[in-house]
């Protein structure tokens, strides 16, 4: 017979372990699962799939350098992909970080070497480095928050329109690069912005390593976002319209301005990746830096199961990724771009779910990721 120490036990695992257990168990097998394929894929084309791993783990953690490169890489991860968890979670898919991101980070960098001569005179960092960063994610908020207006009071399908968005934002940062905000430096060939001020600039977290200050922020970012979708009055609302709009509309709450607080908000997370970018590692803006970050963050949203903390692991899995990529292929010469494979497999098992419970026989439970609605819905 169990004693009531014991049967509380039981409770509590249920209760809180099981769903916990549950909700990881799915992305756990689709890593794992994508790894074993992509072994097999290293393996058709020439090479030893234990030393091509051996190298990616070198590559990321090898070393207290590896660690940092890790870390650089993960940092604009963590704030895209909490971008597009945060649009999920409203029940909107939001393919327009790329975008979003890209304007960020040509909005920081104009207010970062061109501030102080609109001024006359040099701003203090403390003064410089939010303003460069803040305007940067206000950009990123604007943008985002159009095609949740035309989703609101239109109708009109967040998905086209934010692919629409992201050919503007990106061809107006190709002008721009190209034309009014190019370097004028004589031995500049290049499409970049000047070097941003001093002031402007994030410090590195330790001498000598390009880690800095915007990973410790990603941090506590991830962990706001979490208080804001769990512990707030606007967080339940979006996590209600993302549920079910039609509920939310008779619960009292205004389904239209959540829509576009929302994407607003996505966006905005967006931006600060490309600012947190130019202030705190490139110090400048460059044409197709960023290329990649928008799009790889809807894996990392749905690896993690739009939770701020899983999120947070996706991001490092893919930094790390990134960066053991060039170790991998320096000890068995297969082409990096079997990370790419990779990565495209886990994203494929986590959002097609069935087949991975299908091949492992694990009964669906728990909340479900709502993708987007239909036009008009």
């Amino acid at each position: 017979m169990q004693s009531p120490e014991e049967k509380s036990s039981r409770a509590f695992i249920k209760r809180i372990l099981a769903p916990v257990v549950d909700s990881l168990l799915v992305p756990f097998l689709a890593v794992i699962s994508a790894i074993i394929l992509g072994g097999v894929v290293i393996a058709l084309v020439g090479g030893n799939p234990f030393m091509a791993y051996i190298g990616l783990i070198q590559g990321a953690f090898g070393s207290v350098k590896a660690l940092s490169e890790t870390a650089v890489w993960a940092t604009p991860y963590i704030f895209a992909g909490l971008a597009v968890a945060v649009a999920f979670k409203g029940g909107l898919f939001n393919i327009g970080a790329e975008g979003q991101l890209a304007l960020g980070a040509v909005v920081a960098a104009l207010i970062g070497y061109a501030l102080p001569g609109w001024l006359g005179f040099d701003l203090p960092a403390i003064i410089h480095i939010p303003l460069a960063v803040g305007l940067g994610a206000l950009a990123g908020a604007l943008w985002a928050a159009i095609p949740g207006f035309l989703k609101a009071y239109t109708g009109g399908h967040e998905v086209i329109n934010t692919i629409m968005m992201n050919y503007i934002a990106l061809n107006i940062t190709s002008f721009l690069m190209n034309g009014p905000m190019k370097d004028p430096s004589p031995t500049n060939v290049s499409a970049r912005t000047p070097g941003i001020a001093a002031s402007a600039r994030i410090a590195p977290l330790f001498e000598g390593f390009r880690v800095h200050w915007g990973f410790i922020l990603a941090l506590l970012v991830a962990v706001l976002i979490w208080l804001i979708l769990w512990k707030t009055t606007l967080g339940f609302e979006i996590r209600m319209v993302g549920s079910n709009p039609d509920a939310a509309k008779y619960a009292g709450i205004n389904v239209k301005r959540t829509i576009v607080l929302t994407m607003a908000l996505s966006g905005l997370l967006a931006g600060l990746a490309g600012a947190i970018e130019v202030t705190a590692l490139n110090y400048r803006h460059e044409l197709g830096f960023s290329q990649g970050y928008g799009f790889d963050a809807i894996a990392i949203a749905l690896l993690g199961k739009t939770n701020p903390f899983g999120v947070v692991i996706a991001a490092i899995l893919f930094g790390a990724m990134k960066n053991g990529g060039t170790r991998m292929q320096f000890l068995t010469m297969i082409p990096v771009d079997v990370i790419s494979i990779i990565q495209a497999l886990i994203l494929l098992f986590v959002a097609a779910d069935a087949i991975i419970r299908y091949i492992y026989r694990i009964k669906a439970r728990g909340e479900r990721v709502i993708l987007t609605r239909g036009w008009g819905g």
